[in-house]
């Protein structure tokens, strides 16, 4: 008997894929029913809340969090606190839930039901630290969720990531919250994953500067325990975290986060964006490229053109041969988007800098330096000059307009499109330098704000784009990759990855590596990806992967990373010169024709489905715009349905027949 795939008919939203939270209107609508009844009830240390599918019952002696559905399952969300919290104080019912306190710990609570989710506010009155929530312990769960980049999945149980860290693995490792995930939030499946009558628990911390994750491994089952440093001086002496209850989707969390946004004004619009400044509106379709030699000329150009390729995003980097106006010209009359590199993060001495993004006028360098606690300069990345303080530029744009001169002098030559890079990124810093002292949050708030006056005139990207930074960038270069740690030790051989030369094809992004098997599998193995970028901010941005891996970089994975791309509907990312685009262009163009209307129909629309159709989760399949756009892709070796191994599926609203891309044929 022949394997058969669902229909993907008008009908197809028959089954629940996302009952708990996917739809927004499905936790809103589920505020009001919680709301009115969200006193709830205590029994002794027991305080239970009414949240959208069931009740959560909260332990006020020890911050352990259970949970009772609608369909009778009983849940543990939380283990009680790691270490313990001490002797806790008389509870005080309020309108919306209960307050108290743990005096040895300088710590007060607060527990309410809010907008269908049990949230649980910590505020401490002294510096010190709490390991809460304790999650992954419930005898029933089945995967945790991560959202390392675009997203994983991981069974519990399996042995891989079951592994210590140096062998790829999770155990014995902790992430920070706050700088090594794209998004603020983690969860769990339960039971029946995947959405066929299962449960799970997704875990929101706004509250993300200062927290972590650590991962153990009990029992061959992975378990996560958050941790929360109450610093005065770091400003983060609030901890803040929301529970609610899903299906056991692996893309529920980001669902769920997605609705969080929405409702708290914070999740961005590329139709809006498009609407603000038109330019925007030619990512739709675009795949993107880093231009180097030949490629970044106005002939470099037309030979794309010429190719068929209708849209692109092409990028060059700040050295001593940008694109000059004649390119930039060749490049915005074939509707491409273009712009340089920069980045406002380093400083160095200008007699000696090897970066023209580095050197900055007056006294920026060393003046605006970030500085420690004890007065020294946070040194720059690749032990390069320093650091530069986003709140030293803000105090000093108004009369000095240091940022302001830079963008002009960069887009001189009429580029339409900006990438600055790493200010939408994880990595923040506390600066005690005198006059322009900041906490990291302030640090984000002053990025944010030049960000936001960028956008306004450039089709603005950054580097690895978090969620909190989603409604002032138009794409993003970095968080479709769940980078494994192991990357940057690769990235910094030389010999194995490729150094900086030639100027015009520098062996790092375009000499062919093979990934190390543990390296390839945490990174690219589909059992293990999921959309949860894409189901929290696909229709915000565009979202691709990180610029030193573009798509011939890593021949091993074309075939799986063109399929990832399709699902997602994310656009690929190349590094181009004269030969490549004779080499590759063919295959490039091809690529990009596949892509371009799905892009442009679904670019704008939030993905409202994900799925695995298969038990080994090698055939997948995602749903845009509640149907204005459905792809199936089959990571494997064999047909199912009539879907060949190694190709994609992809059905436009309105088509009369299904659009089929195999990869593997255009990539040989």
């Amino acid at each position: 008997m022949k394997p058969h795939l669902p229909k993907t008919t008008g009908r197809r939203r028959t089954t629940r894929v996302l009952a708990a939270s996917l739809a927004l209107t499905a936790t809103t609508l589920g505020v009001a029913g919680c709301d009115s009844a969200a006193a709830g009830t205590l029994e002794g240390s027991r305080l239970a809340l009414p949240v959208a599918g069931g009740t959560a019952v909260v332990d006020t002696a020890s911050l352990a969090v259970s949970a009772h559905t609608d369909d009778g399952q009983q849940l543990v969300l939380s283990a009680p606190a790691g270490g313990g919290l001490g002797k806790p104080g008389p509870v005080t019912r309020t309108a919306d839930g209960a307050h108290w306190s743990y005096p040895a710990k300088g710590l007060k609570v607060t527990a309410s039901s809010e907008r269908g989710r049990l949230r649980i506010r910590l505020r401490a009155d002294r510096d010190g630290s709490v390991s809460w929530p304790v999650t992954g312990t419930d005898r029933a769960a089945s995967a945790v969720q991560l959202p390392r980049g675009e997203g994983l999945d991981i069974p519990i149980r399996d042995a891989f990531w079951n592994a210590g860290s140096e062998k790829g693995g999770l155990a014995g490792s902790t992430v920070d919250v706050g700088e090594g995930l794209s998004m603020p939030l983690w969860g769990y499946s339960m039971g029946g994953a995947g959405g066929k009558g299962g449960s799970g628990v997704s875990y929101l911390t706004p509250t993300d500067i200062g927290t972590s994750l650590r991962f153990t491994s009990t029992g061959g089952r992975l378990r996560t325990t958050a941790a929360h440093a109450f610093d005065a001086g770091e400003g983060t002496r609030d901890y803040d975290v929301s529970f609610a209850l899903t299906d056991g989707n692996p893309v529920a969390p980001a669902a769920d986060y997605r609705s969080y946004l929405s409702q708290h004004g914070q999740l961005g619009s590329l139709r809006k964006k498009i609407k603000q400044n038109p330019a925007n509106g030619k990512l739709l379709g675009a795949f993107h490229a880093y231009v180097w030699g030949d490629a970044r000329t106005a002939a470099g150009v037309d030979r794309l053109k010429k190719l068929g390729v209708d849209r692109m995003w092409l990028g060059y980097d700040s050295g001593p041969d940008p694109m000059n106006a004649q390119a930039v010209r060749a490049a915005k009359n074939a509707g491409y988007l273009v712009g340089p590199y920069d980045t406002f993060a380093n400083g160095q001495d200008p007699k000696g800098a090897d970066s023209p993004t580095s050197v900055w006028p007056d006294r920026v360098y060393p003046d605006f330096c970030v500085r420690k606690a004890d007065g020294t300069p946070e040194t720059g990345f690749g032990n390069r000059g320093c650091y530069l303080s986003s709140r030293a530029f803000e105090k000093a744009e108004p009369a000095k307009h240091y940022l302001a001169d830079r963008t002009r002098k960069m887009v001189a030559n009429g580029a339409d499109s900006y990438f600055l890079d790493v200010d939408a990124t994880g990595e923040v810093f506390r600066d005690h330098g005198k006059g322009h002292e900041m906490t990291k949050a302030g640090d984000r708030a002053s990025r944010l704000a030049r960000m936001k006056r960028l956008s306004k005139t450039l089709v603005l990207g950054s580097e690895a784009s978090q969620a909190w930074a989603n409604k002032v960038v138009a794409y993003n270069h970095g968080s479709g990759t769940p980078v494994d740690d192991g990357l940057w030790k690769l990235e910094r051989d030389k010999e194995k990855w490729g150094g900086y030369y030639p100027e015009k094809a520098p062996g790092a992004f375009f000499k062919p590596v093979q990934l190390p098997r543990r390296m390839a599998t945490a990174m690219y193995d589909p059992k293990y990806r999921v959309p949860l970028y894409e189901t929290a901010l696909h229709g915000s941005l565009v979202n691709a992967e990180r610029w030193e891996l573009s798509y011939e970089k890593l021949p091993a994975q074309k075939t799986t990373r063109a399929l990832l791309a399709m699902l997602y509907n994310t656009p690929l990312n190349y590094v181009l010169d004269g030969p490549t685009i004779a080499k590759n262009g063919p295959a490039l163009a091809a690529l990009q024709k596949y892509f371009s209307p799905l892009h442009r129909a679904a670019g704008t629309e939030r993905m409202t489905s994900f799925r695995w159709l298969t038990g080994d989760r090698t055939v997948q399949r995602t749903v845009f715009g509640d149907g204005r756009l459905t792809v199936t892709a089959n990571f494997g070796t064999k047909a199912v349905g009539g879907l060949p191994g190694g190709c994609v599926d992809a059905e436009l609203a309105g088509d009369k027949q299904l659009r089929r891309l195999c990869p593997a044929q255009l990539n040989g």
